[in-house]
């Protein structure tokens, strides 16, 4: 049985996005699973299909091909393909093996891990073929273990349980991840997300090129950036909200041997605040807080929010600073995400040049027909 859309689902896949929600499905199996989506006469695409959630469909080929599953475990072996040299490589090093819309493999994210993998379906067409995705995997990657870490929300939405199991080997609580010359500890089972955020190791490693004095941190987790910027100054603060993240991020400077970290557990925007009424200046600043920007009804107040540390930091810096700042809120757009940038610059009467736009990793591809796959904004500022 093929999965029927109406005009506006079908004008959606032929422009090669993905998704179809559930008011343009005017047909379709009573059951989640995998099937081709037609208008007419015509089959438009392959999708994982669940009546009940509101992204009904989720298309993973737009080729007329007749087995879906087959298609789907092959876009699989593709991305894992495409990953293969940079593992080998850097076998202790951190990567997305598979990155959901960007690998053409909807709802399914795979991370690697110094040898070891984590994954996470978040359908539930996808759910029943774990056990070929499994097999798919360790054929291709041969890892020593793979855990399936299902506790994000968004497996709720789909009617499927929370939960995080092994599915290959002896899984460890945690590996070390070598990061170009810096370690880093990754909390498979508890960590956020996989167990790290590596869309940002490129972001990393560039900054590891700056020189000076003192560098902050903020928002800072484990550490991540903190680390790198150790290597090139003298001093740098490491801010974060969160006592147990400063831990682990004080055990990563251990691990390196880095005794130039100060970590301050403190509220981001009240940090800032207090560090311009002391007039405090560091020679370069990082900005990578979380997504203030969840859903597009949060876009208001997260462009405020967003606005206020950067304009917060741009004060903090002298003339020949560098402001390092991310935003991971797909909803805020790379064109918002400058806007937000001038409007800041503005208020804090600097004139600031654009070194740099960055963005995800190689390894989180971006579909230009899929917005929602640039998610992630990293700019590079100068003070002039």
């Amino acid at each position: 049985m093929n999965i029927r859309v109406n005009a506006r689902g079908a004008a959606r896949l032929m422009a090669r996005h993905p998704w179809v929600y559930r008011s343009d499905v005017v047909g379709g199996p009573k059951e989640p699973g995998l099937y081709p989506v037609q208008a007419g006469a015509g089959v438009l695409a392959l999708a994982l299909y669940n009546p009940a959630s509101e992204i009904t469909v989720r298309a993973f080929s737009f080729d007329k091909a007749e087995r879906p599953q087959e298609v789907l475990l092959d876009n699989l072996r593709k991305a894992l393909r495409r990953r293969k040299k940079a593992i080998t490589q850097e076998p202790q090093g951190a990567f997305r093996l598979a990155h959901a819309e960007g690998d053409l493999l909807p709802a399914l994210v795979l991370d690697y891990y110094a040898g070891h993998g984590v994954l996470q379906v978040g359908s539930a067409a996808l759910e029943p073929l774990t056990e070929a995705l499994v097999e798919v995997i360790r054929s291709e990657v041969a890892p020593q273990s793979l855990l399936a870490k299902n506790n994000h929300k968004s497996r709720s939405l789909e009617g499927l349980p929370l939960e995080v199991k092994p599915l290959l080997g002896q899984v460890p609580d945690a590996v070390m991840v070598q990061e170009s010359s810096i370690l880093y500890r990754v909390d498979l089972k508890e960590g956020q997300k996989t167990g790290a955020f590596i869309d940002q190791r490129d972001n990393r490693i560039r900054l590891q090129a700056y020189r000076g004095k003192t560098a902050l941190d903020v928002f800072s987790y484990h550490g991540s950036f903190a680390l790198h910027l150790a290597q090139g100054f003298e001093q740098v603060v490491a801010v974060d909200s969160s006592a147990l993240a400063l831990q682990r991020a004080q055990e990563n400077a251990q691990a390196n041997r880095l005794s130039n970290i100060t970590f301050k557990e403190a509220n981001a925007f009240e940090f800032l605040r207090e560090e311009e009424r002391r007039r405090a200046h560091y020679d370069l600043i990082v900005l990578d807080p979380p997504a203030f920007a969840k859903s597009r009804r949060d876009l208001e107040r997260a462009y405020a929010a967003y606005k206020e540390v950067n304009l917060r930091a741009m004060k903090l810096l002298p003339r020949g600073g560098i402001l390092a700042t991310a935003s991971c809120s797909h909803h805020l757009s790379e064109a918002m995400f400058y806007q937000m940038l001038a409007e800041a610059a503005s208020d804090a009467h600097r004139t600031v040049r654009v070194v740099e736009k960055r963005g995800q990793g190689w390894d989180h591809p971006v579909l230009l027909n899929v917005p929602e796959t640039h998610y992630l904004k990293f700019a590079i500022l100068e003070i002039v």
